[in-house]
């Protein structure tokens, strides 16, 4: 299994050493296809924009009103972390320890 996410992430520091298989790829080096963005954006909406982030917070507003993909491609650390692609081909979004 893969995911998107962030070397330096906590979330994604978790998931790899709970899930030590499954494989980081990371969106500062190789941005999310943009199938699997544009799917993960109709199954979670706005919430794909982490809008507490160090990163969202600097954004100006004029940046903000973008569509999620849009600021996502120009700014890939402001997407919510990580995003999962299952096995099923199912997405899920997030991750903590409970999660397992």
């Amino acid at each position: 299994m893969i995911f998107y996410g962030l070397k330096n992430c906590d979330a994604c520091k978790l998931l790899l050493k709970s899930q030590p298989h499954f494989k980081l790829i990371d969106v500062s080096l190789t941005p999310v296809p943009d199938d699997i963005l544009m799917e993960a954006i109709a199954k979670f909406g706005d919430t794909i924009v982490n809008k507490r982030s160090t990163t969202w917070r600097s954004l100006d507003s004029k940046t903000r009103e973008k569509k999620p993909q849009e600021i996502i491609k120009l700014y890939p650390k402001v997407m919510k972390r990580p995003l999962i692609k299952l096995e099923t081909g199912e997405l899920t979004l997030g991750f903590q320890e409970k999660n397992k």
